[in-house]
């Protein structure tokens, strides 16, 4: 399941283009759940990709630079140490 809220966007769809219009202040969240694939591979010269799927197709992509990447690596590691959700 894949959640989307656009915090008051306005698009124009034009000649088959879609083009946001208005004030670039405006923010997102998504939200995936369900997650069924994930995937870690190198993006560009400097980043670290995470990929996460789920059944009905929707897919998410974050890429990180290596302290960030490192950071996600270690706060998993930690919750694996101390919750017992990985049991």
């Amino acid at each position: 399941m894949l959640t989307l809220d656009l915090e008051s966007f306005m698009f124009e769809l034009k000649d088959g283009a879609v083009k946001h219009i208005g004030p670039s202040n405006k923010t997102a969240t998504v939200k995936c759940y369900d997650v069924e694939g994930v995937e870690v591979r190198e993006f560009g010269d400097e980043r670290a990709k995470l990929v996460f799927d789920d059944e009905d197709g929707n897919e998410v992509q974050v890429a990180l630079f290596p302290d960030e990447a490192r950071e996600v690596a270690r706060g998993i590691d930690d919750l694996d140490a101390e919750s017992e959700i990985f049991e």
